[in-house]
């Protein structure tokens, strides 16, 4: 053991004293807030820690019954018990000021991007982990060299205080007194909590996490969790098949990305920065069906949950992983033409340039999801959505800028693209283009000159096209496909499997 674990550090959590280990610990002190990871979801019925909001910590919070009451607990068995609850926010100062000293990588345009940096850190000995304080970011102790082909910056930040919790129960015709209250907070709703236009049954914890903010948190069954999704994810309206398909890699993605926010002591968030998540009590009977039909069922390679990508449309052309992230090779994510023999086009794989493109993008008879509205898609992108791309690397890039597609994919996606100047260029690789360039759907798309300073980004699909394509496994279903046949066609070599069968569930990689 590190002989720096020996001694625990205390540190102020809202009121109440939390001592923690080496969890953030460098050799030069904290690289953040230390908090505890949330448990493990097993069993028969896994739970999982979801977060309905996120880095709260400014605006006062109210949270309200559905009917009765809501049953809050602290830390030190403070309570308070009525049918609503007003929160705000403090700060309580430290007995001794904290350095807190990382070294980050980033930011990068999605959690699967970060993932990797860390792992290659982590290759380098560096205890790494990956956080969202808003972008995705790999935090590691500061005196760490960055690994091969990544930068690092140093963040440095002296504090004296840390953000505390009052709360208090509203009463008729005066205000109730506040209450310094110690987190974790416990918050029971045995009638359901009102959120976001929805009902929602917890239980419900209000804790700190690594920056210093605070996140409401569900703890909810995993098939109670299917609920909320499965509507939001592909529509409620969709063929049984479908839906069936959408459950199993709901639940399979879920467990895979289970570390999602473990800096942060829990596992998912509810928004598009995981799966979006909403008010289970609102699924219908067909989604209901669905996520029973396929209780307990994961999509497995090699023993392990997959990494069970999906996106909205493909376009018409599948992508391998590696035109989305820099991931190791995954052979049940390959670039495939989704095509039945009805119009397919006269090309094969891989595209050998944007000529053969263009023929795969002028066609739709035959392709699996064809009815989606952004199947095909046309963008205007100006000088000014380019500049406005680099950032301030603009002023040094000059004028005029234009795009440059220096790489594709083997599905034609466009894996490199330069915005270039008379100063050089800037290099968009894989999923930073569509976080640069937020006007296209995907990054499956041919350039046309639109006249000075204009292009026209002619393309199909939307979303990163890898795995599971919505609008695919829509038409199959209403084709009769079976749940079995949508997913062999988008994850060939998997299986479905109970999810007691995987193995190695702990070490959570691709």
């Amino acid at each position: 053991m590190d002989v720096r674990c020996r001694r625990a550090l205390p540190l102020l959590l809202g009121s109440a004293v939390l001592l923690a280990g080496c969890r953030g610990v460098g050799a030069q002190g904290l690289t953040h807030w230390p908090v505890p990871p949330p448990p493990e979801p097993v069993g028969r019925q896994p739970q999982l820690w979801v977060a309905l909001a996120a880095r709260l910590g400014d605006a006062p919070l109210s949270l309200r019954a559905a009917a009765g009451s809501l049953q809050l607990r602290d830390a030190y068995g403070v309570r308070l018990d009525g049918p609503e609850l007003e929160l705000r926010w403090g700060w309580q100062p430290l007995p001794q000021p904290q350095l807190i000293r990382r070294r980050v990588l980033g930011p990068f345009a999605s959690y699967e991007a970060a993932e990797q940096a860390a792992l290659a850190w982590g290759r380098q000995g560096v205890q790494a982990q990956v956080a969202h304080p808003g972008e995705w970011e790999v935090w590691g102790p500061a005196a760490a060299a960055p690994p091969p082909g990544f930068q690092a910056r140093l963040e440095e930040q002296q504090l004296r205080q840390r953000r505390l919790v009052q709360g208090r129960l509203p009463l008729p015709g005066s205000a109730g007194a506040w209450r310094q209250l110690a987190g974790p907070l416990q918050i029971q709703a045995p009638q359901g909590l009102r959120w976001q236009g929805g009902v929602f049954a917890g239980p419900f914890r209000l804790q700190a996490d690594a920056s210093d903010r605070w996140t409401l948190v569900e703890q909810v069954p995993l098939e109670q969790y299917l609920l909320g999704v499965v509507p939001h994810e592909i529509g409620a309206g969709s063929p049984a098949a479908a839906l069936e398909a959408q459950a199993v890699l709901a639940r399979t993605w879920a467990l895979r990305n289970r570390q999602r926010f473990a800096v942060d002591g829990y596992h998912l968030c509810a928004d598009t920065q995981c799966q979006v998540y909403g008010d289970p009590r609102q699924a219908g009977a067909a989604v209901r069906r669905a996520v029973g039909a396929t209780a307990g069922r994961v999509l497995a390679w090699r023993g392990e949950p997959i990494h069970a990508v999906y996106h909205a449309s493909n376009g018409g052309v599948a992508a391998d992983e590696e035109e989305a992230w820099p991931l190791p090779e995954l052979p049940y994510l390959e670039a495939f033409l989704d095509w039945s023999s009805a119009g397919r086009p006269p090309v094969r794989l891989p595209l050998g340039g944007p000529q053969e493109l263009r023929q795969v993008l002028s066609r739709r008879l035959g392709a699996y999801g064809a009815d989606h509205p952004r199947f095909r898609w046309r963008r205007l992108i100006r000088e000014a959505d380019l500049r406005q791309a680099v950032g301030a690397r603009g002023v040094a890039l000059g004028a005029p800028l234009r795009p440059v597609v220096l790489e594709r994919g083997t599905s034609g996606r466009v894996v490199r693209l330069a915005i270039a100047g008379p100063g050089g260029q800037e290099v968009l690789v894989r999923d930073a283009i569509r976080r640069r360039l937020r006007q296209l759907p995907s990054t499956l798309f041919v350039l046309q000159p639109a006249g000075a300073g204009a292009w026209w980004f002619e393309g199909g699909g939307f979303g990163h096209g890898a795995g599971l394509s919505q609008a695919g496994a829509i038409d199959l279903g209403a084709r009769g496909s079976s749940l079995e046949r949508i997913l062999s066609h988008y994850y060939p070599g998997t299986t479905l499997v109970p999810l007691q069968q995987l193995q190695g569930r702990s070490s959570g990689g691709p």
